[in-house]
């Protein structure tokens, strides 16, 4: 499988986006997909997951804000970001290929979008 993320951007404040990932050579089917970030000097931290085992799951920080999604005809997996704020600056990779949300990062990742918010 592979997959391409999009739908980053620098905005402020506030504001939403939505990241898109779209996968090629294989559905989501059966495998968890979700999204991970990386801050500048910081390590990966997952974000967020769905999966049929663990249903949908959201780290602290986003927690109300974010919200993950798959369309399984189109093959695309969603993070649609709420009343960003600037720690959510970091560069975003979707991610799938295990059966759980806990095995996540040790998935396939694709390219990662940069998302950038100021204060």
């Amino acid at each position: 499988v592979q997959l391409q993320a999009s739908g980053g951007g620098l905005v402020q404040a506030g504001d939403s986006l939505r990241l898109s990932c779209a996968a090629s050579g294989r559905s989501f089917s059966n495998y968890a997909v979700g999204w991970l970030r990386q801050a500048p000097g910081a390590k990966h931290e997952q974000v967020s997951c769905i999966s049929t085992t663990d249903g949908r799951w959201y780290a602290d920080p986003v927690k109300g804000r974010f919200t993950i999604s798959v369309d399984n005809a189109k093959n695309t997996a969603y993070l649609q970001m709420d009343s960003l704020k600037p720690e959510d600056t970091a560069v975003y990779y979707c991610a799938t290929g295990q059966s759980t949300c806990s095995r996540l990062n040790q998935g396939v990742w694709g390219q990662g979008t940069q998302v950038t918010v100021s204060s």
